[in-house]
């Protein structure tokens, strides 16, 4: 009798989150009319090539022709245009020896040779494997023969990074800004054809995780089954509407710049692309093509606060309604100070290559609480658990699990990461507070202990970010004879701002408990980041 009767609250509970999914889509444009033909040849389209990002162009080229698909330093193309090139350069790929199964590498900066090369490898069944630009040489190399990638797609500046490439590595050009000699994703498209392909089979996209220590792993990312389980959840949280220009100027081999590009193909949304992000170019670029919605990391939104008031002023974004970030802490600083400056239209997106979704924090709960990471959205169960795997009340730290359709399906190497009841350890420990609003304190593995007392560099790290002489700052362990281990802040102050060590130490000491005071305090011009704008804590000492 037990068990019918949880099937049964399952069965009530599933239907309930598919009817708001529905309404979601609903809202959010994603479920709109279009001429019975063109529906029937969407369709077609995602039988044939089932929720990839072939699928999402080969439909919107059905349903949309002729409107805006991809928008770069290059000019427009449209989705017709982005259809017919990614069947050509599938012919490409395959005639440089790309099968369905293959792995090949994508080495690129966000212009649409990165686009159009995941769609074309949808296209013949081929896996992509987002090769991070921001990896060393020696970290590349490994990547590459571990994943036993048969051809790299790279832009010519970062030919120094497949300096140890696997010897008879195939390589084909996608950006350069002069002659080269190798071959060009632009003279495959121009080579062949736009023949019919035959149907593919379900290819992967393999995202590496950041990095910051050793080589990365290889991530293998889900394959979309629906816009219930893999859409509606994100929308829920950040309220997007189909057809309206998104610019995306995270780093699209990150799996936020990804699940950014995901997202517009469901939407039917126009994307802006970049190479390189300046800060007044990215608020002349929302002008010019009246961008929405834009996709960010927290450093770029600090680089934009960082323009002088008449420089912001100068552009007009008031067409902007949504503000995306993640990717790394984003300060509660920054986001009152953002919030101040361009309104109610800050999201603070927390996620992770495993774990897709986790919450997502909207203006108004970042005004509440500038340091949360909000709530989780539609069909996603977290829970906050201690060591034995048991919930802990509200306000209490632990470890942060989390359960939606679009996990992680394990790591390229065999290894995966904890589950419990069906949910996977995120590997950050937080809490929950008296409002179910979600609070990171931090990696679970960078906790250190004191003295005998547990420490989290993410609650410094939030005490020091507060004050207004201080830029930015990192909190670090390192060894210590008497306590064991001890704190240590590097500290990057504001243009202008006098900072005293033993000034910075009071005002921790103020806040929180004796332990936390960071014994060392060193003053640096900037911290060290990787591509995706993450403090790489080890470069530090």
């Amino acid at each position: 009798m037990k068990r019918f009767t949880r099937l049964a609250q399952d069965f009530v509970q599933r239907t309930a989150t598919r009817a708001k999914g529905l309404l979601v889509l609903a809202r959010s444009r994603v479920l709109t009319p279009h001429r019975p033909d063109r529906l029937i040849k969407a369709g077609q389209a995602l039988a044939k090539y089932e929720y990839s990002v072939g699928a999402g162009y080969a439909s919107g080229a059905a349903l949309r022709p002729d409107h805006p698909a991809i928008i770069d330093e290059l000019g427009t193309l449209t989705w017709a245009e982005v259809d017919d090139r990614t069947t050509r350069l599938a012919h490409g790929f395959a005639q440089q020896g790309v099968r369905p199964g293959s792995f090949v590498g994508v080495l690129c900066r966000n212009h649409r040779g990165f686009v159009e090369s995941m769609a074309a490898l949808s296209k013949l069944g081929a896996h992509t494997v987002l090769l991070n630009t921001g990896a060393s040489p020696s970290q590349t190399g490994a990547v590459l023969r571990e994943q036993e990638i048969c051809l790299v797609v790279a832009d010519t500046e970062f030919r120094p990074l497949l300096v140890n490439a696997p010897r008879g590595l195939k390589r084909v050009t996608a950006w350069t800004d002069g002659p080269t000699k190798s071959t060009t994703l632009e003279q495959l498209i121009a080579s062949f054809p736009a023949a019919e392909l035959p149907k593919p089979p379900i290819s992967r996209m393999i995202v590496l995780t950041s990095g910051t220590t050793g080589t990365p792993r290889g991530a293998r990312r889900p394959h979309a089954t629906g816009l219930l389980g893999s859409a509606a959840p994100f929308l829920s949280r950040i309220p997007l509407r189909g057809g309206e220009p998104m610019f995306i100027p995270a780093p699209m081999f990150h799996s936020w710049g990804i699940g950014a590009f995901q997202i517009s193909l469901v939407l039917g949304s126009p994307i802006v692309l970049r190479r390189k992000f300046e800060p007044e170019s990215a608020l002349a670029t929302v002008q010019k093509h009246r961008c929405t919605s834009m996709f960010a990391v927290p450093v770029m939104l600090q680089r934009i606060m960082e323009l002088p008031l008449e420089e912001r002023r100068r552009h007009d974004t008031s067409f902007l309604r949504t503000v995306a970030c993640t990717g790394s802490v984003l300060p509660g600083k920054l986001a009152t100070e953002f919030l101040d400056a361009f309104g109610p239209v800050l999201y603070n997106f927390y996620g992770s290559t495993e774990a897709s979704w986790i919450s997502v924090a909207s203006p108004e709960e970042l005004r509440i609480a500038p340091g949360t990471a909000g709530k989780p959205p539609l069909g996603t169960r977290l829970e906050i658990l201690d060591d034995d795997g048991r919930p802990v009340p509200r306000g209490r730290t632990g470890r942060i699990f989390v359960a939606n359709e679009m996990l992680f399906d394990g790591y390229t190497n065999g290894s995966g990461k904890q589950v419990v009841d069906g949910m996977l350890s995120t590997g950050d420990v937080g809490y929950l507070d008296r409002h179910g609003l979600l609070f990171v304190a931090g990696r679970d593995d960078d906790m250190i202990i004191s003295g005998g007392e547990n420490l989290y560099p993410r609650e410094v790290e939030d005490v020091l970010a507060a004050l207004p002489e201080v830029r930015e700052v990192a909190v670090v362990g390192v060894p210590d004879e008497e306590f064991g281990q001890r704190l240590a802040a590097y500290v990057v102050p504001a243009q202008g701002a006098l900072l005293d060590a033993e000034e910075l130490r009071g005002h921790v000491r103020a806040t929180l408990t004796r332990f936390c005071v960071p014994r060392d305090v060193t003053f640096l011009d900037a911290l060290p980041r990787n591509a995706a704008g993450k403090v790489v804590k080890r470069e530090l000492g």
